[in-house]
């Protein structure tokens, strides 16, 4: 009941007028839903006889799971930060000539911040991808949809946060700094789609 509870907050605020949480909330919690379903995978597989000869190697992808999790799930609270410092700069008196200076310059640091900490989504739900790769290919056949869910939800994260870092760095003054993210993004963003489809394919080869 109480984690339902907690989900349901978590709903609720996402489906009110309140800006926060939003999507950068929603991307981390999606690449987390994935590395839950990772250690899942690894739960049910550890143990089994029948997969002894990939225990060592499953028990080092749940240990990473979940510290991956964990940090996802942190991440919730990064989004928000983020949002809140580039609202608040925006705020800012802008009556004289260095009120405006000051203004713009408090703007493009709290821009530059909101652009990385998606991209740390991103780089961190990649990882996951990459867990859930190896459980698709090692993991107990009675759960192996699961682990289908989870390079989806991983990716779907990953594709989520790009969104904001593509937002937040389209108004960005520093284009090298930008383009610098941008281009991390979409090797990110290629790397994934392919392993993505490749994953699911494989899990659907085994559940039919």
């Amino acid at each position: 009941m109480a984690e339902n509870e907690t989900i349901s907050k978590f709903l609720d605020g996402l489906a009110s007028s309140a800006p926060t949480p939003g999507g950068g909330g929603a991307a981390a919690i999606s690449g987390a839903m994935g590395a839950a379903l990772v250690s899942m995978v690894c739960n049910l597989t550890i143990g089994k006889k029948k997969y002894v000869e990939v225990e060592a190697e499953l028990k080092e992808v749940l240990a990473k799971s979940e510290a991956l999790r964990a940090t996802l799930t942190g991440m919730i609270a990064d989004d928000v930060e983020a949002f809140d410092a580039v609202m608040a700069a925006y705020g800012l008196p802008k009556n004289t000539d260095a009120e405006k200076a000051a203004r713009s310059e408090t703007i493009q640091a709290a821009l530059k911040t909101a652009t990385d900490v998606p991209l740390a989504c991103c780089r961190v739900c990649r990882e996951v991808i990459d867990l859930a790769a190896i459980t698709a290919d090692k993991g107990n056949l009675n759960v192996i949809s699961d682990a289908g869910v989870a390079v989806l939800s991983a990716y779907a994260g990953l594709r989520s946060a790009a969104l904001n870092v593509y937002v937040n760095a389209k108004g960005l003054d520093d284009r090298g700094f930008a383009d610098e993210r941008l281009k991390e993004l979409e090797g990110l963003l290629a790397e994934a789609g392919a392993l993505n489809e490749k994953v699911y394919e494989v899990v659907r080869a085994k559940v039919n």
